[in-house]
């Protein structure tokens, strides 16, 4: 792309770039306004229209399929992806009508579609011609989607909800996650602290970042501060703070990447004399980890090691800390992966949920007595969290599902509330303002 392309031009090919390939808008959209030449009121722009339409993608090919009379789905990628960034700036953002509908005509006749130049015009024209609350209803009428995510993923954070007295909030859940999520900081301990008058409600080390780009702080080019949300930093100090540290204890992050609760962990053991195993399958993932403890390694050499290694397998050695940040769905922070939503599929879980079920038996067979875990997933989702610690620890002996949201509580800053989900703690975004964040202490009998 040229250096010159416009702020529709990026969002084009942004976009174009997460429904042919599967990119992942949070990295290829930085990526692609670093090398424009945009003004910050454009780049905001860009920002907005590309995640903006992608959070709203089910919407939107409502209002498609209504005002071209045809499947959004039949139509080519290309057609789909400009009729969706027109219908989002007439729909929901303060774009002059004949303004979104020229330049999306003009930006369809710049990549060489003039075979349908005709159909995206008429079909932003009959967008124009009826009012917001027209296609609201229109909106309303669709089957496929509810608040902008598919049907079945409402229906399962639906019956998250249930667990923990949240009949009623599904709307308050639903759009929660079509909101831009603010910029969250970590300090990690004992190497920078938090700005008090811009700390985050629950976490002690973190911070909300007013405005700027995290990456040019100093504390950041340093590796003493990361980018981190709030929910991650609790779910790593619930397991840090359950206890007094010991001289020597081992610790174990079993699925490490990228690293940033590696490095909370490393930073709270500093001071103690243990020691930080983290595991991880994907040497690139592997190398974010490395990268993440960059301050820690460079201050306390041989405190952390990071392997490339299947924690399924088992191990001699027992740990007093193990830290499980499972793969899942990642449902929970569908707000910072606009496209996600669109893109996960139901029967990607049964796959999801038996490699957790292997972590999490392995995770405690590797627990040392009195030994703590935190079994931590970025999903809300039943089958993922309660009903697999309900089921490994029916079929092990020894271990005690512990009072995790009395535990959060007494790390948290201030006083978290609807955070209970019978033993284990859920954070959720309409709660909490943090990604909705599962986490079930265990404790391994003395």
């Amino acid at each position: 792309m040229s250096k010159g392309a416009s702020a529709r031009d990026i969002a084009f090919e942004v976009a174009l770039a997460v429904e042919n390939d599967g990119a992942f808008a949070n990295l290829a959209l930085p990526r692609a306004l670093a090398g424009s030449s945009l003004d910050t009121r454009d780049k905001a722009f860009a920002t907005h229209l590309v995640y903006g339409a992608l959070r709203a993608q089910g919407e939107l090919d409502a209002v498609i399929e209504e005002g071209t009379q045809r499947a959004a789905n039949s139509l080519d990628s290309d057609v789909r992806v400009l009729l969706r960034l027109g219908c989002f700036q007439l729909l929901r953002m303060r774009v002059e009508p004949h303004a979104a509908v020229d330049e999306t005509v003009r930006l369809a006749k710049s990549r060489q579609l003039h075979r349908v130049t005709g159909l995206v015009n008429a079909a932003l024209r009959a967008v124009s011609a009826h009012s917001g609350e027209y296609w609201d209803r229109v909106i309303g009428q669709s089957t496929t989607s509810l608040h902008s995510h598919p049907s079945w993923i409402a229906a399962k954070i639906d019956a998250a909800l249930a667990e923990c007295d949240g009949g009623g909030e599904l709307e308050q859940a639903l759009t929660s996650h079509n909101e831009a999520p603010r910029v969250t900081l970590c300090h990690l301990p004992g190497f920078s602290s938090p700005d008090t008058e811009h700390a985050t409600a629950f976490s002690p080390c973190g911070e909300v970042l007013e405005g700027g780009d995290p990456t040019a702080l100093p504390g950041v080019t340093r590796h003493h501060i990361r980018v981190q949300d709030e929910g991650s930093q609790l779910a790593a100090l619930t397991l840090s703070r359950v206890a007094p540290w010991h001289e020597g204890e081992r610790v174990w992050d079993m699925c490490a990447g990228p690293g940033g609760k590696t490095a909370l962990l490393g930073a709270e053991a500093c001071d103690s004399g243990a020691t930080v195993l983290a595991t991880e399958l994907s040497a690139h993932r592997a190398s974010l980890v490395e990268d993440s403890i960059t301050a820690i390694s460079s201050r306390f050499p041989g405190l952390i090691r990071v392997e490339i290694d299947d924690s399924t397998k088992s191990r001699e050695e027992t740990f007093s800390r193990i830290l499980l940040d499972a793969p899942c769905s990642g449902l929970g922070a569908l707000r910072r992966r606009p496209e996600a939503r669109w893109t996960k599929k139901p029967e990607s879980l049964p796959g999801l949920v038996e490699l957790q079920r292997a972590l999490l038996r392995n995770g405690l067979s590797s627990l040392a007595p009195g030994g703590f875990l935190a079994y931590v997933t970025c999903s809300p989702v039943v089958e993922e969290t309660t009903e697999v610690v309900a089921d490994v620890l029916a079929e092990s002996e020894g271990f005690s599902a512990l009072d995790t949201p009395t535990i959060m509580g007494s790390v948290a800053r201030t006083t978290v509330e609807g955070h209970r989900r019978g033993s284990a703690a859920q954070l959720w975004t309409h709660r909490h303002g943090t990604d909705a964040m599962f986490v079930q202490m265990i404790r391994r009998d003395d």
